[in-house]
């Protein structure tokens, strides 16, 4: 009688092991997930400003077509990429993206009608915020990560996560070796 006390005993611990491995699990999982939408609403502020600062520009540079289009096809394949739910090519075409938009900016420092335009700088401004907040999710996105799948990596959670099925998650990377070095400033 006493051997099987000890038996549920100790079998109602290792039930609330598990338990509470589970919960912590689906907790940080949740955060990932959270922090992929924080992601998603600033991108989709992003495609949403695009095409208004295309237009504006568009207005004074006139024969910039080929920076336009150029634009125009990376906003199109980061949203492509943004449905197929693949971290590693969102990341990849939400870079491509970036750099497309740098030479936008570029474009306007040959325009000084343009650089002085409050629609422009209105754009301009709520755009370089994006980024930021784009850059503000990432970092987030990428902790969480890094929290779910170091739990998913420790023992004994690693054993309990692998039966139930958890997979560790990709980081949101920069793919482009570029956009990693250090940018030359010369006045």
């Amino acid at each position: 009688m006493e051997t099987i006390w000890i038996v549920v005993i100790v079998l109602g611990i290792l039930a609330f092991i598990v338990i509470a491995m589970y919960n912590s699990l689906i907790r940080l999982k949740n955060r990932v997930e959270e922090a992929w939408s924080d992601i998603d609403v600033q991108l989709k502020r992003r495609y949403d400003l695009i095409p208004n600062l295309v237009e504006t520009v568009k207005g004074y540079a006139k024969h910039e077509e080929g920076t336009f289009t150029l634009v125009t096809e990376a906003r199109n394949a980061a949203m492509k990429a943004q449905e197929s739910g693949d971290t590693k090519a969102q990341a990849e075409a939400e870079n491509m993206l970036s750099s497309t938009l740098k030479s936008i900016f570029a474009l306007s420092e040959n325009y000084q009608d343009l650089k002085a335009n409050t629609n422009f700088l209105e754009l301009q401004r709520e755009l370089s915020d994006t980024e930021n907040k784009i850059q503000a999710s990432r970092r987030f996105y990428n902790g969480n990560v890094r929290d779910f799948n170091t739990k998913l990596e420790v023992f004994p959670t690693n054993i309990i996560g692998n039966m139930l099925g958890f997979k560790s998650r990709e980081y949101f990377e920069i793919e482009n070796e570029e956009e990693r070095k250090n940018v030359d400033v010369k006045f």
